[in-house]
């Protein structure tokens, strides 16, 4: 596998019904690429993201994560591809420490009623993990409360954190901004830079333009299920395309 064939869109489309939401995309992405991929509303991103995570068949095409066909979100998960979605999915009743020990998986009631070593070595493990992780993302304080009650920026983290407990190799974040503050979003940054850092590879789709902007060293833009636009953020902002479809003109 070239460092060009980690992930490989390959003239990806999806129908629903009558309609095109994905239109003949293909696009490679290289281990280690901070990418974001924009558009207007309904232009198809979630979709994309839908596709590329393996939670939708596509209707033509292809998605291949380091040289192997996906297929499904399970046989994704396994390859090293997690997400996040728009809309938070928390176990609300759970601990914000439930929630991320949920995420890695777990022994069923007979697995774990037995309490043999290996079992006991292997819980041990995954709540170090699991601690690691929220202190890494500014949560350990909050690990016993309940996810519905803490708040909405520290909700969003909690579900990058469940995400990262897959030990992804490419993590998509469906609009990690959205519904945060200045401040919040600025930790954000923050936060995926440091990621993006370590090694890993992230693909986000993202509304604020200065986030994106200022992050990701390669956009890729949709419109109407099809791209219209792929390069460097500077190149991007100077394509007539993209600013009659999504930008508008440029600030005076």
């Amino acid at each position: 596998m070239s460092a060009q064939e980690f992930l490989v869109v390959d003239r990806l489309s999806r129908d629903f019904g009558g309609q095109r939401a994905v239109a003949e995309v293909s696009f490679t992405l290289p281990e280690g690429a901070l990418t974001a991929l924009i558009g207007p509303n309904g232009a198809g991103k979630t979709t994309l993201f839908n596709l590329v995570a393996g939670a939708l068949p596509p209707t033509s095409g292809a998605v291949r994560f380091r040289g192997q066909p996906v297929l499904e979100a399970a046989q994704a998960t396994r390859l090293g591809v997690a997400r996040t979605f728009q809309n938070i999915r928390l176990f609300p009743g759970l601990s914000v420490l439930e929630n991320v020990l949920a995420a890695m998986g777990g022994h069923s009631f007979w697995q774990g009623s037995f309490r043999l070593p290996r079992r006991l070595e292997e819980e041990r493990l995954r709540l170090k993990r699991a601690h690691y992780l929220l202190e890494d993302l500014g949560l350990a304080h909050l690990g016993e409360q309940p996810a519905r009650t803490i708040p909405f920026g520290q909700q969003r983290l909690l579900e990058i954190a469940r995400a990262l407990a897959l030990q992804p190799r490419l993590l998509l974040l469906d609009e990690p901004a959205a519904g945060l503050n200045r401040t919040e979003t600025a930790a954000l940054a923050e936060l995926i830079r440091r990621l993006h850092g370590r090694g890993l590879s992230l693909l986000l789709v993202e509304h604020d333009m200065h986030l994106v902007m200022h992050l990701a060293s390669r956009v890729i833009v949709l419109e109407q299920g099809r791209i219209i636009a792929d390069g460097t953020p500077a190149e991007v902002q100077c394509d007539e395309r993209v600013r009659t479809a999504y930008l508008g003109p440029p600030a005076e």
